[in-house]
């Protein structure tokens, strides 16, 4: 069944489509992939010469939404999760992320586009794991 209010098709492609051309243009000007983990974490490492671009990027990333805002008022987000249960979520995403050697932005988004045999296992498994978790989540544990 379909929630019809909160089906947006138009927004969805809409988005989709500038993640895909602000992904592509990014790995077009700069060689870089687009993935928030490597992104990030190269920030961790303190690279010489090189923090300028990712403060850049991930500045872009917090300022996006309020700028958005002062246009349109933002959807309120509602987490039905407890603290425990975000920290354990937060620490499993950041391992897989690491196991993975990327995350869903680099992989899913960059390395499907580059056809890279490498991220489409990845994107499968992160799929996989997604079904699986809402299924145990929904149906064995409700």
């Amino acid at each position: 069944m379909i929630d019809w209010t909160h089906f947006t098709p138009f927004s969805a492609t809409v988005g989709g489509a500038l993640i895909g051309l602000s992904a592509a243009l990014f790995i077009l000007f700069s060689g870089r992939i687009a993935g928030i983990s490597g992104i990030l974490g190269g920030l961790l490492a303190w690279p010489r010469g090189d923090m300028a671009w990712r403060l850049a990027f991930l500045s872009g990333l917090v300022a996006a939404p309020l700028v958005f805002g002062l246009f349109a008022p933002l959807p309120t987000v509602q987490i039905d999760a407890g603290s425990a249960t975000l920290i354990v979520a937060g620490l499993l995403v950041g391992i897989g992320t690491r196991y993975g050697s990327g995350c869903t932005s680099g992989h899913g988004v960059c390395g499907l586009s580059r056809r890279s045999p490498r991220s489409l296992a990845a994107t499968a498994a992160f799929m996989f794991a997604g079904f699986v978790t809402v299924f145990i989540i929904r149906h064995i544990l409700a």
